[in-house]
């Protein structure tokens, strides 16, 4: 028996596939997430650090290194992000969405009104001409999506629970964004603006921490995918 490993981003690149294999050791029907990068750290050396400081996911959930794995799971191998397919309910997937088209602040922003609401925010992300000295192309965003899209609600979830009342909807384009494009927008609606404030720092920063979305920036003379910009990366972590 083996295991399907999904690959992205970084991962993908530096092992040439979207998905690898790994043995399942003999006379067992589990491997831990902790062996399963055990091996292929041995089989691909030249991955060894960026396989370490990734995650695995188990049925489109972070799990940890202790945590079995079987080959009927749903497992990826989840690199540092920049920043089974249940079904999820109407009204999350109308809420939050990630698409190749380009995003509409208008289309977002509706996503929250509410009457009762004195205050609403959009947090809207673009591609900036320079960073760091290095003047920008366009970047490019690849994502696990029905695990994005999950985390995402999740968010929504973290949101409601810290800032009762409080509306987040979330859209994430993928694939190629020009400069000047829109990449992400978050809106939030809250009865008072103090906590619209929080609750929309709070999102854009949980996003980067834990939603399984990779940005790569491309340059004039190079490009590379960014993750973990913020300090060590642990999605586990609240």
């Amino acid at each position: 028996m083996q295991l399907t490993v999904r690959l992205f981003a970084g991962l993908s690149d530096k092992l040439g596939a979207s998905e690898t294999t790994v043995p399942m050791p003999s006379g067992n029907e589990t491997i831990t997430g902790a062996a399963l990068k055990e091996w292929l750290t041995n089989s691909h050396p030249e991955a060894a650090a960026l396989i370490r400081s990734s995650f695995i996911a188990k049925n489109q959930a972070y799990a940890a290194d202790d945590e079995p794995l079987a080959p009927a799971d749903e497992i990826a191998l989840i690199p540092p992000v920049s920043g089974g397919q249940g079904e999820m309910p109407d009204a999350a997937v109308a809420r939050h969405v990630i698409t190749s088209e380009p995003l509409s602040v208008e289309e977002v922003c509706a996503k929250v009104t509410d009457d009762e609401h004195g205050a609403a925010i959009a947090f809207v992300g673009t591609t900036r001409r320079t960073t760091y000295g290095q003047r920008t192309v366009l970047l490019e965003y690849e994502a696990y999506v029905p695990m994005a899209l999950r985390t995402m609600e999740q968010i929504a979830d973290e949101i409601a629970a810290r800032w009762p009342g409080t509306r987040c909807a979330i859209s994430h384009r993928i694939g190629s964004v020009p400069v000047g494009e829109t990449s992400v927008v978050i809106a939030v609606s809250t009865p008072h603006r103090a906590d619209c404030y929080e609750a929309s720092r709070y999102a854009i920063e949980r996003l980067k921490q834990i939603v399984p979305i990779w940005k790569k920036e491309v340059w004039e003379d190079g490009s590379e995918w960014k993750g973990a910009q913020t300090g060590p990366w642990n999605p586990l972590g609240s």
